[in-house]
């Protein structure tokens, strides 16, 4: 059985170093309603220490089953508005392919990938005495990738030799959204260019029908706003990103579909679609959420999602229409104490492919628990700011 990366998180805090504690757990499950998918969830406690053993020094953890992420800042190393990192990652099924096309998965043509990583990362700031930093993320990276066959994998399918691939990542953020989804203020401006070079590369598949590129490069920005009312805790969430690239393969393309909020720093979900069910080499996604309190205490809560993308398939992916499109609908239960949230979902996918027909519905749940909620519970007065953070995702950016 295949089992997606996200099961556990893949992924890291890109952005700056957090300045806040956090101590979360979360989780989420996608089930499509029709047809068959690959799992699609994840679960994590993620750790954030500013003053971990000098005041100088972050540690931030996100821990799962099978799968550790670290990264250790270094607070104005450099110059005082400049903070180096190390990470090191690894585990389990991060780096698993899924083959679904024209709507169906594909097991015989699937396979799982585990992964080992390390890093170092620069973070600098431009405006320290203003309110809305902007902030430049420089990253280099060497990842190992390992392949091994699933049990429904055919026996003439050759998965991928293992191979380590040389990564480097550059991007400007104004702004950015906290690694929770209970912050009641977001707003970003960024753009991004990410360089992937594999050491060993070349065909795998049915006698070798498909490529693996020495190269690929990704471009991509994000712009996003999010606003809570503070009389009437309604919010809205409206995000934009694109993007493009150059000698994209199966397992460097932009994927999206699925509701899964931190399975990448830049999740490209799309209500109804199995989790990366379309792969593209470039694309254009706009995502909405509006939300707002069902009872007077503002424990229940209605939201409504939708989203609309036009796609350029990756080659031998290709579907019949350019547009993707999704709307959904959940309800969500905020706890008495404020430690707590879960939310289920449905959600409807208008150009999904089910046995060669359009349409196609999933459901789904996410789960928070934060440990510093009594400090900080977002759905209270607040004074409106715009947060420094990124938010988290794996080395495969949008996967």
């Amino acid at each position: 059985m295949t089992v997606v990366a996200a099961v556990l998180i893949q992924g890291k805090i890109y952005g700056q170093l957090d300045p806040e504690k956090r101590r979360l757990i979360q989780l989420g499950y996608n089930q499509p309603l029709e047809g068959r998918a690959p799992i699609s969830g994840y679960g994590f406690f993620y750790y954030n220490n500013p003053d971990f053993i000098n005041t100088n020094m972050v540690l931030r953890l996100a821990i799962a089953p099978v799968y550790v992420d670290s990264e250790l800042g270094f607070k104005g190393l450099i110059t005082p508005n400049t903070d180096v990192a190390i990470g090191m990652a690894g585990g389990g099924f991060a780096d698993t392919y899924s083959e679904i096309r024209q709507g169906n998965y594909l097991r015989e043509e699937s396979f799982t990938g585990h992964s080992a990583e390390v890093s170092a990362s620069i973070y600098h700031r431009f405006n320290p005495t203003w309110q809305v930093p902007i902030w430049w993320i420089g990253r280099a990276s060497v990842h190992r990738s390992i392949f091994e066959r699933d049990s429904d994998t055919a026996s003439n399918f050759e998965v991928p030799d293992d191979f380590n691939s040389y990564n480097f990542r550059t991007g400007i953020r104004l702004g950015g959204r906290e690694p929770t989804m209970t912050s009641p203020l977001a707003a970003e401006v960024s753009v991004w260019y990410q360089l992937h070079v594999r050491g060993e590369y070349g065909a795998y598949g049915f006698d070798k029908d498909r490529d693996l590129e020495p190269q690929t490069h990704l471009f991509w920005a994000r712009t996003l706003l999010k606003y809570t009312f503070e009389e009437s805790q309604q919010y809205f969430d409206v995000g934009i990103t694109a993007g493009a690239s150059i000698n994209p393969d199966r397992l460097s393309s932009y994927r999206l579909g699925g509701m899964l909020p931190f399975v990448s720093e830049f999740p490209l979900s799309i209500p109804g679609y199995y989790f990366q069910e379309i792969s593209a080499q470039k694309f254009a996604l706009v995502n909405a959420e509006y939300s707002f309190p069902l009872t007077p205490g503002k424990h229940w809560r209605m939201n409504l999602y939708g989203a609309a993308a036009p796609v350029e398939y990756l080659d031998g992916l290709e579907q019949s229409g350019i547009w993707h499109s999704g709307l959904g609908g959940g309800i969500t239960y905020v706890s008495p104490r404020q430690a707590w949230f879960v939310s289920v979902f449905y959600g409807h996918g208008f150009q999904a492919l089910r046995h060669g027909d359009e349409g196609a519905d999933q459901v789904g749940i996410l789960f928070q628990y934060d440990f510093e909620a009594i400090k900080k519970f977002p759905f209270r007065p607040f004074e409106p700011r715009v947060t420094p953070y990124g938010s988290s995702g794996g080395e495969r950016i949008f996967r």
